[in-house]
């Protein structure tokens, strides 16, 4: 069974890094502030938990508090979000959050939906108009002056 796993990349959590190194001076300065440290912690596992998988039969989106199982009878179409995560469209019209999947990744949900989600990135076919039919073409003859 094929299957495909959309998530933040773990790069992302050098900025959790980057927090703990930055809030550890203000953090010793009275007691108490040491709660501060919860603020890279909750960063560091919110990008570990978020993530979208997909195979051929569903698509599996889990988020900070839950996680939501959709078989694709169950997806009408998939939103495209500016500056956002991609969102499946239920039957009913709610909408479910994919974690991690943006527009550049349709072309491999296309791939592993098994043409479900159409790649919007590749052009659509341009249909050519039918050639019409030559003209008799009629023997000329050009006599060159010598």
């Amino acid at each position: 069974m094929k299957k495909l796993v959309f998530r933040i990349p773990a790069t992302a959590l050098l900025a959790a890094a980057l927090i703990v190194i930055c809030v550890t001076p203000v953090a010793w300065l009275a007691p108490g502030l040491q709660a501060l440290y919860v603020l890279p912690l909750a960063y560091a596992y919110w990008v570990l938990r978020n993530r979208t998988t997909v195979t051929e039969e569903e698509i599996v989106a889990r988020g900070v508090f839950g996680t939501t199982t959709l078989n694709w009878s169950e997806v009408k179409s998939i939103r495209l979000v500016r500056k956002g995560w991609l969102r499946a469209v239920k039957a009913d019209d709610s909408e479910v959050t994919l974690p991690a999947v943006r527009f550049m990744h349709l072309p491999a949900l296309s791939v592993i939906s098994g043409g479900r989600v159409p790649d919007t990135t590749v052009p659509a076919p341009v249909e050519e108009p039918a050639e019409e039919p030559a003209e008799a073409k009629t023997d000329e003859v050009v006599e060159s002056e010598k």
